[in-house]
């Protein structure tokens, strides 16, 4: 009896140190609904452990030198780069925000900087890319920025970025899908979504809705469970095939339990790159613009997700500054550097986070459960295949509309707001990148202001941002300028 009590007492003991360490009372949470955001964030995003090899790795994507990664190998090194990232950055940063590789910058990675250079060098631009992302976290300059952004701009931030994600499971389920002439995009196939994985999407999209609705504990986990049992059963039933090869296929994995479902990761790829090598292959001009691209992307990327799921967790103060918000800026900027040590590209904060946010994690604990989770998926890839990508897309969608209610925070009556948090809002999804949005209201605002007679009222560093972003977009010509 007394053997019990002290072992009920020391497990009480253990949970009050992770309480108190993680703030979980104190953010009204609890140890429980921390465990389950991380394993809804995980299941959100599990699915790049699948498709950052496809986007690096292969033939396909040989570099100037004929080299390429090897997929399986790559999958390793994303799961490896993302757990440590995640479980990093909970512990540090106390957030529930997520790691993993950026899909914007991994895909300029393979589709513009490896024609030029070695895959090995792109990863040392990446590193380079990375340590200047620490260095302006460390001197306060990236904290300076984030401050300087008015608070309209912050909330069209957040429902951008709502929209964004939404977008994001509405193309992942094949909900939307492109279009070879006409509109850009179009309803499903042909107008059509009869296809069996789209339904099931839809299907789960209503459950985990009408769970939320009503409340219910758990509720996005509970809906990922149950439509993934569904889809392994439909599979067996009607034995679809992938969407590549079979029409109203799934769209990424075929929800099937493995034969197999234990495999040795393989870790080759840690420490293959070249800090310098790309200066000496095609000048100093042409990196920096590597670099510069790479930065601007992955500074205000982050910057804007960081603020979004920070707001959606009600983490934010009035003007929009988080807990270890510092901290935070300086880790993510070791994730570029990890991910190109690595060679699984820049690893950044995952806006899928928001799926466990909305789960009700509140505190690191989430990400680190979520990291632990994205380490064992380097072992367990076939189980983490289990979970068709349309099941995962229909809690983003969810949660997109979630973060919505931040549109109430903006005056739509001022013009000179109205017009730079609408550009932000569209410009996200419809340019599939969050980076984007927030340069496109930046600019907006700056120049609305100027051009009004306001540029009183803009930050000095809202200008140079603007400047900066100005550059950026414009990047293609001056780039041939310089050649």
């Amino acid at each position: 009896m007394t053997d019990n009590k002290n072992t009920a007492q020391q497990a009480k003991q253990s949970h009050s140190v992770i309480d108190r360490f993680f703030e979980i009372s104190a953010r009204g949470s609890s140890i429980g609904r921390e465990i389950r955001g991380g394993f809804v964030t995980f299941f959100a995003m599990a699915y790049i452990v699948i498709l950052n090899p496809l986007i690096l790795g292969g033939e396909v994507n040989s570099d100037v030198a004929g080299n390429f990664l090897d997929p399986a190998q790559v999958g390793a090194v994303t799961s490896l780069s993302a757990g440590l990232m995640s479980i990093l950055f909970g512990i540090v940063a106390r957030l529930p925000f997520a790691f993993a590789a950026g899909l914007g910058m991994n895909s300029f990675l393979a589709v513009t900087v490896v024609g030029q250079v070695t895959w090995q060098e792109a990863m040392g631009i990446v590193i380079i890319n990375g340590i200047i992302i620490c260095l302006l976290g460390a001197s306060g300059i990236r904290l300076a920025i984030f401050r300087a952004v008015p608070a309209a701009l912050k909330s069209a931030i957040t429902v951008g970025i709502g929209f964004f994600i939404a977008f994001i499971g509405f193309v992942n389920a094949g909900f939307v899908t492109a279009t070879e002439a006409g509109p850009p995009v179009q309803l499903g196939s042909g107008g059509s979504i009869a296809s069996v994985p789209t339904l099931l999407f839809l299907i789960t999209l209503l459950v985990i809705g009408v769970l939320v609705s009503r409340r219910v504990s758990g509720a996005i986990l509970i809906g990922i469970a149950v439509a993934t049992v569904a889809a392994i059963i439909v599979q067996a039933v009607l034995n679809l095939g992938p969407a590549a090869t079979s029409e109203g296929g799934w769209h990424m994995t075929v929800p099937e339990l493995p034969a197999t479902p234990v495999t040795l990761p393989d870790f080759s790829l840690i420490g293959q790159f070249d800090m310098f090598g790309a200066f000496g292959r095609i000048g100093i001009i042409s990196t920096l613009m590597m670099v510069f691209t790479l930065l601007f992307t992955n500074f205000f990327d982050a910057m804007g997700t960081m603020n979004g799921l920070a707001k959606n967790a009600g983490l934010s103060d009035r003007d929009g500054e988080f807990p270890r918000i510092r901290g935070a800026f300086i880790v993510e900027g070791f994730g570029a550097i990890t991910g190109g040590a690595t060679s699984s590209s820049s690893t950044t904060v995952f806006v899928e986070s928001a799926s466990g946010i909305a789960e009700g994690a509140r505190t690191g604990l989430a990400a680190t459960v979520t990291g632990l989770l994205l380490l064992l998926s380097a072992f367990f890839t076939p189980l983490t295949a289990a979970v068709p990508i349309e099941v995962g897309s229909a809690a983003l969608v969810i949660v997109g509309a979630m973060m919505m209610a931040q549109v109430c925070e903006i005056d739509f009556g001022d013009f000179y707001l109205a017009l730079p948090a609408f550009l932000t809002i569209a410009a996200m999804p419809l340019t599939y990148s969050i980076a984007n949005g927030v340069g496109v209201g930046f600019v907006a605002y700056a120049l609305l202001h100027l051009l009004g007679g306001r540029a009183k009222q803009v930050h000095w560093l809202m200008w140079v941002v603007a400047a900066g972003f100005l550059i950026y977009f414009t990047r293609g010509p001056i780039e041939q300028l310089l050649h």
